[in-house]
């Protein structure tokens, strides 16, 4: 029982953090070296531009997904739930922040389900990788997907976030094995996540042989979680070897192009550094079937579920304006030469 204040300050750090500090990484997402062509004649209308697309045996109204962020404390079973209730609200996906500690101490359970408030919603439960090399196995992923009646289950990958983090677990040493042995076994489809670093062509092949359905590859260019652990190191030594890394990471541009090249039939999901509905479109033009964001959606959270509400609708809005100005009626269209490298 000696882990309950670890892993409760943690997430209580984590999101105070994000909320208040700059923890931007130094490097872009690389999306602003795209633009759409403007087409002035777009022979489409605005209002019948089709954004819907199949996942995954669910609906979307939009191809927006809730990156994951949280769960675990009192406070974000409040965001958890406005999420949820705005993401249900506008048909779209979300995922929930890891849940270890809900697997560790059941009395966090409550802080993840969602299901009540959203239960079309296509939702994805969250286990770090790492964590199969510390105890966790079947059990532990059928428990996490059980806990919120998830579709899918993220097995998140952030070696960099453990390397640089006071008493993180490090030992990421046969993983891809024990990935396959979740994949295989396993009832929903498993997907990996990177958390702001990006995915390579390596990495993107390994996963796609172990039986992965989809990669988010959580590019760098938004959030470095590892300016978020120097803002809650303990001490000198941990604070300047996690600032060293400011600048790490694979851009989100570049990662999807990456994963696209090394797994040609692999779902992309895109997130890292996406701030509107515009870079959603460029990165389904890259390749990708979704766009994530967290931190705009958590800010709007914050303050309620009608200002997260608002906030989707907008970036659903700046998709259709993206589509209608490029004279493209679908997402299926949107993926074939609109683009260009500037």
């Amino acid at each position: 029982m000696t882990k309950v204040a670890p892993i409760h300050q943690r997430k209580t750090d984590h999101i105070k953090i994000n909320l208040e500090k700059d923890v931007r990484s130094a490097l872009t997402t690389g999306l602003e070296n795209y633009r759409f062509v403007h087409e002035a004649l777009p022979e489409l209308d605005l209002n019948r531009i089709d954004t819907t697309l199949n996942l995954f045996g669910k609906k979307l109204n939009s191809p927006i997904l809730i990156s994951s962020m949280t769960g675990g404390t009192e406070s974000t079973k409040k965001i958890n739930l406005r999420l949820a209730e705005a993401a249900q609200e506008c048909g779209l996906a979300m995922g929930v922040g890891s849940q270890r500690a809900a697997i560790e101490h059941p009395e966090q359970t409550e802080s993840f389900q969602v299901r009540k408030v959203a239960p079309d919603i296509l939702l994805f439960a969250n286990l770090g990788a790492v964590q199969l090399n510390h105890g966790y196995g079947i059990d532990e992923c059928r428990k996490a997907v059980d806990m919120i009646q998830a579709d899918a289950l993220y097995l998140h990958l952030n070696p960099l976030q453990e390397a640089v983090q006071d008493a993180g677990d490090t030992d990421f040493s046969g993983l891809a094995k024990k990935i396959e042995g979740i994949c295989k076994k396993l009832e929903v489809p498993v997907l990996v996540k990177e958390v702001g670093w990006g995915i390579s062509e390596r990495t993107a092949k390994l996963l796609a042989n172990c039986g992965v359905r989809a990669i988010d590859v959580a590019g760098a260019g938004g959030t470095s979680w590892s300016q978020v652990e120097m803002h809650r190191a303990p001490d000198e030594f941990t604070r300047e070897l996690a600032a060293t890394f400011v600048g790490w990471g694979i851009p989100t541009a570049e990662s999807i192009l990456s994963v696209k090249r090394a797994v040609p039939a692999m779902v992309i999901f895109a997130s890292g550094g996406i701030k509107d509905g515009l870079d959603i479109a460029k990165c389904i033009a890259l390749g990708a079937s979704l766009g994530g964001m967290a931190g705009q959606f958590l800010k709007a959270a914050a303050i309620s579920t009608e200002k997260t509400i608002e906030r989707m609708k907008l970036t659903k809005r700046q998709i259709e304006v993206t589509m209608f100005a490029a004279g493209v009626g679908t997402l299926k269209e949107l993926k074939v030469g609109k683009l260009v490298e500037q």
